[in-house]
């Protein structure tokens, strides 16, 4: 990834259909990733406070998303990955898919004391894939020449619910680690071979914070809001980039598949 250490699209899945009304204001129901949920919040709210409409989100995870848009529980749903083809034909309407907002994907940790900490995307597989144990494993050093890393065993932590944001991660992962592509892959749901389950980017950014030890992949706005450590990541190049909000917005050449119509 050029910059970053991944980037996530959201994207929102509208239905076709008229919206239930109610008191003189439209309503809207929403809910999916929860990747772009503060940015939903803050959005629908100064959208209700201008023009006389309600729209309500729940962060429940992309592919609990997904399912609700499917049942028509909801009007459209946040996710971070692009519907498949399959799961387009398996809509009872016609699903569009719109970007909405854009962020960064960053690896949180919990390590006292450790105030700067580097990875690359191989250490991260590895980690993940449970070949790298220990903080103060010969390879972490190695990039970390000067850092004080304690023998302390590595605490990963993923998704348990299905979601946009384990797509991102894996899908990059796929990139740098051949590993990771034959054995794991990527996807929303997968069979992670270790480390600690979480439900949606707050429960792996709480599970990170009050756990020693611990690494998780969280949307970047989770680790700024809420102060977690987070990983510079090496990239393409070889330099180590620090995910904030200025290496974020000056992503080059940020691609978008089209959008599609069924």
């Amino acid at each position: 990834m050029k910059k970053l250490i991944l980037i996530a699209l959201a994207a929102v899945l509208a239905a076709c259909g008229q919206s239930p009304k109610g008191s003189g204001r439209e309503k809207l129901a929403g809910a999916g990733a929860t990747f772009p949920l503060p940015y939903y919040n803050l959005a629908f709210k100064t959208y209700r406070d201008s023009v006389p409409a309600e729209v309500s989100y729940g962060g429940i995870g992309s592919g609990g998303g997904i399912r609700s848009l499917k049942d028509r529980i909801v009007d459209f749903a946040g996710s971070d990955a692009y519907l498949t083809d399959a799961e387009m034909a398996a809509m009872p309407d016609s699903v569009i898919h719109i970007p909405t907002c854009m962020g960064a994907v960053v690896m949180a940790y919990n390590l006292p004391g450790v105030e700067k900490l580097k990875l690359t995307g191989e250490l991260v597989a590895d980690i993940y894939l449970g070949k790298i144990t220990r903080w103060n494993d010969a390879r972490i050093r190695g990039i970390n020449p000067g850092v004080q890393l304690p023998d302390l065993e590595i605490h990963p932590v993923y998704r348990s619910d299905g979601s946009g944001t384990t797509f991102v991660f894996s899908d990059y992962l796929t990139k740098v680690s051949p590993a990771w592509k034959e054995t794991i892959g990527a996807g929303k749901s997968l069979e992670w071979p270790a480390g600690l389950a979480a439900k949606g980017n707050p429960g792996i950014s709480g599970t990170v914070s009050q756990t020693e030890g611990a690494v998780g992949y969280i949307g970047s706005e989770y680790a700024f809001a809420q102060h977690i450590s987070y990983a510079s990541l090496q990239n393409k190049a070889g330099r180590f980039i620090d995910p904030t909000l200025e290496s974020i917005s000056q992503r080059p050449r940020a691609t978008c598949r089209p959008t599609r119509v069924a």
